[in-house]
């Protein structure tokens, strides 16, 4: 009895491995060739945090040039280490928005749920460490209007926007560089998280009368007892 168990256990970790490998294996044959297809030389990681998505995207095989926003101070610093030795990654030290300017953003628990919008109830409800935790003066900028320090004549970009119920404001300070985004991947809320967020109906028809059009999706955010999705991320190609 005791060595089927022990079997039993063993076959659960191995299934467990193959699905993380599956995982991984599944999002290099989609993000990496499709930038590939798509001749992508400059990502613009907006909302990057420490440079998780920076550095998952050079594992898997990226080598064009990234340029990443982080406004926490924090973060930036530890964001700047981790691309330190990386001569086609660049750091901005910025959030972006529909205007140039300041703000105040709030900190959360775990630092990759900071906002500049309130954060609702629900979402502290199934993410407890999430919770603000303080708050932090930010510089903040419209895209269009860094594009002639980032940007290059022939650049062709990804533009991935990961800025938990600001993206929209992204979006609209966006609008002067949006011929030379070829894909743009951002985070989709299905129920409202934050206040005054545009949820994903909205964003994607937004983004569908822009020229885009939704290609891929992915799981994100979900409760842990149900799954229920509340996030997920997509990724939008120009027709």
């Amino acid at each position: 009895m005791l060595e089927s168990l022990q079997r039993c256990k063993q076959a659960a970790r191995d299934l467990l491995t193959h699905l993380d490998f599956e995982r991984f294996y599944r999002e290099i044959s989609i993000r990496i060739p499709l930038m590939a297809s798509q001749n992508i030389s400059l990502v613009l990681d907006v909302g990057a945090n420490i440079g998780q998505f920076a550095s998952r995207i050079r594992r898997q095989g990226y080598t064009g040039r990234i340029v990443s926003f982080e406004p926490l101070a924090k973060e930036f610093a530890q964001l700047q280490e981790n691309a330190a030795d990386d001569p086609g990654w660049e750091c901005s030290h910025t959030a972006l928005g529909s205007f140039n300017g300041t703000g105040e953003i709030n900190r959360a628990g775990n630092s990759y749920s900071s906002s500049l919008l309130p954060m609702l109830e629900r979402h502290i409800a199934h993410a407890p460490d999430s919770a603000y935790v303080g708050k932090e003066e930010i510089s903040i900028a419209r895209l269009d209007s860094l594009a002639e320090e980032i940007i290059r004549k022939d650049d062709r970009v990804y533009l991935k926007i990961d800025t938990q119920g600001y993206e929209m404001e992204v979006l609209k300070g966006s609008g002067n560089i949006l011929g030379q985004v070829v894909l743009i991947e951002l985070e989709l809320t299905v129920v409202p998280l934050y206040e005054n967020q545009v949820l994903h109906a909205e964003m994607a028809e937004h983004l569908n009368r822009l020229g885009y059009d939704l290609v891929w999706a992915e799981k994100g955010f979900s409760v842990p007892k149900t799954g229920e999705v509340l996030q997920f991320d997509g990724i939008f190609l120009r027709r």
